[in-house]
Parts: C-alpha cells; sequence; structure tokens
C-alpha cells in the first residue's frame, strides 16, 4: 500500500472518533467554557506549558495564549476559557513528509479534529528542522503553515495558528526558511529568543543564554526583512545554565561555577523593547520554570518574574 493511501485510510478511521469525542458532554463545568476563544487582545503574552499542575500558580490576568506541550489536561483548557486565555496544541512533523499534499492535508485534518475533540482553540507549529535553501522542503513548509492556517481559521471561529522561529532569520542551525512568507501565511511567530549560542560543535564556553543586544539584533533582523512588528512575539527564558568551571588552578574544591540566567530586570528591558517596537507580545519557555511552592522568598521572585512581562518604558 502507497503511503498516501496508508495516510487516507489513517484518517477515514480515526475523524469519526474525533468527531464523536467533540460531540461528547463538555468537561467543564459550563458548557459555555468548552467553546473557542473568539477575541484577540491588543497584546499577546504568549505561555508553553510541559505538564503538571502549576499552571495553577501563573498570573492568568495576562495570558492569552497557552501551547500545551505536555500531556492535555481539560482541567487547564477549561480554566484558561474561563480567564479568556486560548489553548492550543503543538504540531511537529517531519520535513520530508510534507512535500507530498496529500500528506499535508491528512496532517492537517487529524490536527483541525484533535483540536476540536480537545475543546482548543488552535496550534503552535514547531518545527525546528534543518532546511536547505534550494530543496522542496523549503517551499512545503510555508505551504504547511498557509494550509494549516487555512484549514483551523475555516473549521474553528477566532482560531489561532502560530509558528515557532530561531533567535535570527541568519541560518541558523541551517534553517533556511522563508520567514517572510510563513509570517504572512499564519497569526504571528513566536521568535525563540533564547540558547543563543545554538548547536555547539566545539567547546563549550560559559555564556549568556539570551544577551541583550545580540537579541534585539535578531528582531532587527526580522524586521528588516519587512515582517511587521505585529506578527513577532518575543520569547524569552524563563531557565538558565550553570557552567561548572575546569582546570582551575587555585580553587580548592573545584566547583567554581558560572550560572547564567534572566532575572525580572533584564525582562523588563525587553518588554520595553516589545512596547517600544511595537511588538504583538512577549512569551517564555517555559512557565512551569519557576518556583510556585509557598516559601515566602520563591512567592517574591516569582511575582517578580510575572510582572517583568508588563511593558514598561
Amino acid at each position: 500500500m502507497a503511503l498516501s493511501d496508508l495516510l487516507e485510510l489513517t484518517l477515514l478511521l480515526l475523524l469519526p472518533l474525533l468527531e464523536r469525542l467533540s460531540a461528547e458532554d463538555c468537561p467543564c463545568s459550563e458548557a459555555s467554557l468548552c467553546r473557542p476563544i473568539r477575541h484577540h487582545r491588543d497584546f499577546e503574552v504568549f505561555v508553553f506549558d510541559v505538564g503538571q499542575k502549576t499552571w495553577k500558580s501563573y498570573d492568568w490576568s495576562q495570558i492569552t495564549t497557552v501551547a500545551v506541550f505536555g500531556k492535555y489536561d481539560s482541567e487547564l483548557m477549561c480554566y484558561a476559557h474561563s480567564k479568556g486565555a486560548r489553548v492550543v496544541l503543538k504540531g511537529d512533523v517531519a520535513l520530508k513528509d510534507i512535500i507530498n499534499p496529500t500528506f499535508r492535508a491528512s496532517w492537517i485534518a487529524q490536527k483541525v479534529a484533535l483540536a476540536k475533540a480537545q475543546h482548543m482553540d488552535g496550534i503552535n507549529i514547531d518545527i525546528e528542522q534543518e532546511v536547505d535553501c534550494s530543496s522542496p522542503e523549503y517551499e512545503a513548509l510555508t505551504a504547511l503553515v498557509r494550509e494549516t492556517t487555512e484549514g483551523f481559521h475555516r473549521e474553528i471561529e477566532g482560531s489561532q495558528v502560530t509558528f515557532d522561529v530561531a533567535w535570527s532569520p541568519k541560518g541558523i542551525d541551517k534553517r533556511c526558511y522563508n520567514y517572510t512568507g510563513i509570517a504572512d501565511a499564519c497569526d504571528f511567530l513566536f521568535v525563540m529568543s533564547y540558547d543563543e549560542q545554538s548547536q555547539i560543535w566545539s567547546e563549550c564556553i560559559a555564556a549568556a543564554n539570551a544577551p541583550y543586544n545580540q537579541t534585539l539584533t535578531g528582531y532587527g533582523d526580522y524586521l528588516r526583512m519587512g515582517i511587521s512588528p505585529r506578527k513577532l512575539v518575543m520569547g524569552i527564558p524563563w531557565y538558565g545554565y550553570d557552567y561548572i568551571c575546569l582546570n582551575l588552578s587555585k580553587d580548592p574544591t573545584g566547583r567554581l561555577h558560572q550560572v547564567w540566567y534572566d532575572n525580572p530586570r533584564s525582562i523588563s528591558l525587553k518588554a520595553a523593547f516589545v512596547k517600544h517596537y511595537g511588538l504583538r507580545g512577549i512569551g517564555m519557555w517555559n512557565a512551569n520554570c519557576l518556583d510556585y511552592s509557598d516559601d515566602a522568598l520563591a512567592r517574591e521572585q516569582t511575582e517578580e518574574m510575572w510582572g517583568a512581562l508588563r511593558p514598561r518604558l
């Protein structure tokens, strides 16, 4: 059996099941909470959640979208909708497969059906794979984003389709993408302004995860391509790196560290850039990283991290 035939058969078997699931009783306390979010706020706060129940401690006064990168949680969906926030799927697929238009159509149909079944509001496409500028994947990726956006917007009113891009459009990790075409094809780009050392093929040297000047240079590159600032959401890291120093000649324990991370001050400076240049919003990888315990210092620091997302000039 050809791959395209197998995909079509799988889709035929899967879609009726998903349609039955979407027609089942809403898991929320009120049926209205299972309806997709239709309004769009002026400023986006885009949150990645990787599971567990820490979401109960998030600052929901700010959140506009939660991208579910962990196990689906209907309780999270209900609560987010009660706060007017979208909950979106993760979308990942092998680029070699999307060259086939039939595969793309099947993949999109399955994602739309899954979003409907789980009462979700869209999809965040997270590919992060190498693409050669002259390869068929270059055009196929743009087509996938465009067709996914068309499919979701047609089937789920008010739905949101976003795409994750590296901190700079200049071939990071050999990703030659049609950035302007992809930006035009979806609702907005989530710019992953972290891990800016990228793939390290030589000696790993302690350095900032998301250095301020380099981060802003990346946004300048996107804007100079003609991408509207309203199509860009700044992603910031809510995690850091602990580097243990090597070959110490005078340290008695041999455990001297360098720790690099973003704190409320550095985040506030980046949020001010977002406001000044009219970007669509800000978000983080990932919201679960903070300490949501009852410890007094942890509560204070966590509140400051959330507060730093509010742009100030």
